[in-house]
């Protein structure tokens, strides 16, 4: 079993996490200060344009090479998920994406549209464009995608307040591909109807206004997800790792760095936390409140016996955006 201080330097050194760290240099070359429309962008997991009564959301998401190369059936299916959840997070429903696709092999484009099909009926969010380089040096698959949330429904990272309960909630009935020993797949099996629902339970959330706070849980983990939300914030957090949701004998490193196929991490008043668990025990993803948000700038994680400093955002940086930094 591993300590609480090899957990924390396990989430630090993570590929999921360190690779983040560059986004901070793009983001301070094409500042959105000045612009009047953009309600919110670096730190979200989709920027929020005012279009008059709602505001429409856009992101998009680069499938990594070496996903692409391993198995290209699965980069074109999470091109879709990712993208997906990235609405979902901000309280939001998708409408449509594009993709950008380069090609070099026939076979791994025919993969990746078969994943990209999947994806597309899966969660019933259609591609309506894009672009294709067909005669590339290199095989890739890129997506954006938009959609829509009412103003007072939507969910921020970068608005997560000290007292805040910090509340779980994942579908923890998934697996892990052979080839992919970190992404713990569990939509692609499950009923589209259902899939559907759990994108929509944070929606809800957003319209019930639940939640202060909202990530989904990504490629740096749950932990690790959870530390961009409290680095855009300007705050702190301590969370009990022996209380996050799992499958059963899970093993605990390999499941806080986990790429959750359907979690997402919550920053909410105490009284409003079993609400959210319960929408989200409606669709079948089990949920806790792990932890509670502090003034501080530090993330601690615990097991109840030990404490660890994962993060500490007065030194470090996970992506170095902090729009509500104190």
């Amino acid at each position: 079993m591993a300590s609480i201080g090899e957990i924390a330097e396990a989430i630090r050194t993570y590929p999921g996490v360190t690779r983040k760290h560059a986004i901070h240099k793009i983001v301070d070359l094409l500042p959105t200060t000045g612009f009047p429309q953009v309600a919110a962008a670096e730190g979200e997991d989709a920027a929020a344009i005012d279009v008059g009564d709602q505001y429409i959301l856009f992101a998009a998401d680069g499938i990594m090479e070496s996903l692409v190369s391993t198995d290209p059936y699965y980069a074109g299916y999470f091109a879709v998920l990712v993208n997906v959840n990235d609405i979902a997070a901000m309280g939001g429903r998708a409408l449509g994406m594009v993709d950008v696709m380069s090609i070099v092999h026939g076979n791994v484009c025919r993969e990746i549209i078969r994943g990209m099909q999947d994806g597309i009926r899966k969660f019933g969010v259609p591609i309506v464009g894009g672009h294709v380089h067909p005669d590339c040096h290199y095989n890739a698959i890129d997506i954006s995608i938009v959609g829509k949330v009412a103003k007072d429904a939507l969910l921020r990272s970068s608005t997560a307040r000290p007292g805040d309960d910090i509340v779980f909630v994942i579908d923890t009935d998934g697996f892990y591909p052979d080839h992919l020993p970190y992404a713990f797949v569990t939509t692609v099996d499950k009923p589209d109807e259902l899939v559907r629902a759990q994108m929509e339970a944070a929606a809800v959330v957003g319209e019930r206004h639940l939640a202060h706070s909202c990530k989904d849980m990504s490629n740096p983990g749950s932990i690790g997800t959870l530390g961009m939300m409290l680095e855009s914030s300007g705050v702190g957090a301590t969370v009990d790792v022996t209380r996050i949701p799992s499958p059963e004998n899970a093993d605990p490193v390999r499941w806080v760095l986990a790429y959750q196929g359907c979690g997402f991490c919550f920053a909410c008043p105490p009284e409003n936390s079993q609400e959210i668990i319960d929408i989200f025990e409606e669709v079948s993803c089990r949920g806790a409140v792990v932890g509670k948000v502090d003034d501080t700038s530090v993330l601690k994680i615990t097991d109840g016996k030990e404490t660890a400093t994962v993060f500490d955002f007065g030194t470090e940086i996970i992506t170095g955006c902090r729009p509500n930094a104190h």
